[in-house]
């Protein structure tokens, strides 16, 4: 029976519920982001019109929008798994990913938490995503010589950097790939697509989760195990590095008579001394000494062994700096190899696994 007791109890306890949220949105205002209504980012996307849809995941779908005031931004619509999260978990994460800012992290600029409506608005990024730009159709190609791809390389590694040592609460992102990093109108890199993001304390060491990432992409201990910590992400960010010298999909294409995803067909150029044959035959600019170390680079980042990846603080230092890294660690590291025409994953230990320390620049 529902008494007039109980009917008060409940009626407190949404009123509370509301106070809350308004609270938690005030001071996501306070931090310059803006709540936008359902039928402003609905008047802005020409009623969320399909030839404004420029972009799906498994997160939701994002449309261009232009706003009153005439800006241009992007606004996702996240998935009814998202939708169904509470109104005040909702806004507590926005006031959390509003507080991070970076040049090579796309800017939220708004959200919209109407209903079971939960939309995000970002900045616009004139020239789409990296996956486009790089390995898209031909309309909308972008060349790139070796300059502007070692350039989105750092600042791709100095935006996963500062997601890992210095945002509060460090992130790890879960899905760095390609279409995950977009490009200003300068090609300058930022990172987007936070609502795969995970948020973590310091003290925990890895977090045991569904997977959720790439084909690809995705370091063997988060495959197999779904233990997810930072140096997921910095194998991630090794296959990225490949993807942009040799200008192909690490998740599209088989390399070889052997059919070896592109992490391990670069482990097999580096045995037989053929890393050049790496390089994308549309690349130009670049010096041979140069390419050469960013692939050492990404051999690194993709060692099986998580523990033996650097940090991307490190991974950002050995990208900066013109080192001579030792040749004679690849021949005692330890990398992994998936065949696409097989399902087992190959896991490689050769002789002893080397310190991290041994390779990175003093």
């Amino acid at each position: 029976m529902f008494t007039e007791e109980k009917w008060f109890s409940c009626f407190g306890l949404l009123k509370e519920s509301r106070t809350r949220n308004l609270k938690v949105a005030e001071e996501i205002g306070s931090n310059n982001v803006r709540m936008f209504s359902f039928n402003s980012l609905k008047s802005a996307t020409m009623d969320f019109h399909p030839s404004n849809q420029i972009g799906r995941g498994g997160f939701g779908v994002v449309y261009r929008g232009i706003l009153r005031d005439g800006n241009k931004v992007a606004i996702k619509c996240l998935s009814a798994e998202e939708s169904t999260q509470g109104t005040q978990q909702f806004l507590t994460e926005i006031k959390t990913i509003s507080n991070i800012k970076h040049p090579n992290l796309v800017q939220l600029i708004g959200c919209c938490v109407e209903a079971n409506h939960r939309i995000l608005v970002y900045e616009y990024m004139e020239n789409n995503s990296l996956a486009t730009a790089l390995l898209g159709s031909k309309g909308k190609h972008i060349a790139m010589d070796w300059p502007s791809r070692a350039a989105i390389l750092l600042g791709t590694a100095n935006g996963l950097a500062f997601l890992h040592e210095e945002a509060e609460p460090h992130i790890v992102h879960r899905d760095i790939k390609a279409s995950n990093v977009l490009l200003d109108a300068k090609l300058q890199p930022k990172i987007g697509d936070f609502g795969m993001a995970k948020l973590f304390p310091d003290n925990v060491t890895h977090v045991s989760t569904r997977v959720a990432g790439t084909l690809g992409y995705l370091a063997p201990e988060y495959a197999l195990l779904g233990q997810l910590t930072k140096k997921a992400d910095v194998y991630s960010y090794g296959v990225l590095i490949l993807e942009m010298i040799s200008g192909k999909s690490s998740s599209k294409v088989a390399f070889g008579d052997d059919l070896l995803v592109l992490v391990e067909w670069t482990w097999k150029l580096k045995k037989e001394e053929r890393l050049l044959d790496l390089v994308d035959t549309e690349l130009t600019g670049y010096i041979e000494s140069d390419v050469i170390r960013f692939i050492k680079v990404a051999l690194f980042c993709t060692q099986a062994a998580a523990h033996q990846r650097p940090t991307m603080k490190q991974v950002v230092e050995m990208l900066s700096k013109d080192v001579n890294l030792k040749d004679n660690v690849f021949d005692r590291a330890v990398h992994v190899s998936k065949t696409i025409s097989k399902s087992s994953w190959k896991l490689h230990a050769l002789d002893t696994d080397p310190d991290i320390t041994q390779m990175l620049p003093r």
